[in-house]
């Protein structure tokens, strides 16, 4: 895992934002994983101003939250747009976000796993990491899930998430997300992380271990990673 340290919040979006921008050169037809939350805005911000042509762009999202069509203010779907879509060249019709205002909340999941087993590869996905060092949203457990599922919110997620709802009571439960499985086949991975708040986290992620128990860990066994963070978030590192 590589690791790079910038001074701050808008350097590490920048410095994202260039290595999106070289998959955009690099590849023909590239797929980029995005991620959500407050993390990733400022690359986004970086990619609406930067004029690259995402017209033959594929873009996958790591989750949304079930319960939540993608009219609604919260979920991921409406945050991409707001965030990113509506300010590229990407065609709409080439951006997936897993289905949450399905009744069958499982079939949204497993058609969103054929969805990435159809488009064969990720060339780039973009990843935060929670306080508890979740990865979309697959939450430290004893096991683990490969593909694409249904998971059920830690109760620290949702605390952490509230801050986007009225009130905690209205932050979904349960989610669909890329198993971990689905975010290592991705060809390159980078993982941003800003602020003292992530300090403990990032500090736990470099340290030599791996763990179900945090997710983030298992991107050690991916051979090309690229951490991000700043200064803040690196605080605690030797």
């Amino acid at each position: 895992m590589e690791i790079k340290i910038t001074k701050d919040y808008q350097e590490m979006s920048e410095l994202a934002a260039k290595e999106v921008a070289k998959v955009l050169a690099e590849v023909k037809q590239p797929v980029l994983g995005l991620a959500t939350g407050s993390t990733p805005v400022g690359l986004y911000e970086e990619l609406s101003k930067m004029e690259l042509d995402f017209s033959k762009t594929v873009s996958v999202n790591l989750d949304e939250y079930i319960g939540l069509d993608g009219n609604h203010p919260q979920s991921y779907r409406y945050f991409m747009n707001e965030k990113l879509f509506n300010h590229i060249n990407i065609d709409k019709k080439n951006t997936y976000v897993p289905d949450g205002s399905l009744a069958d909340s499982q079939k949204a999941a497993r058609d969103y796993e054929e969805l990435l087993s159809k488009l064969g590869r990720i060339d780039l996905q973009i990843l935060g990491i929670g306080n508890n060092g979740h990865i979309g949203f697959n939450e430290p457990d004893r096991a683990l899930s490969l593909p694409t599922h249904v998971v059920k919110l830690e109760e620290s997620t949702i605390e952490a998430n509230a801050r986007f709802f009225d009130s905690i009571d209205e932050v979904p439960k349960e989610a669909i997300t890329m198993g971990v499985g689905s975010i290592l086949k991705a060809k390159k991975i980078i993982v941003l992380a800003s602020g003292k708040a992530k300090a403990s986290i990032i500090k736990s992620l470099v340290d030599e271990y791996v763990s179900t128990e945090l997710p983030a860990s298992l991107l050690k066994f991916h051979p090309n990673v690229l951490l991000i963070i700043d200064q803040a978030a690196a605080s605690l590192l030797d």
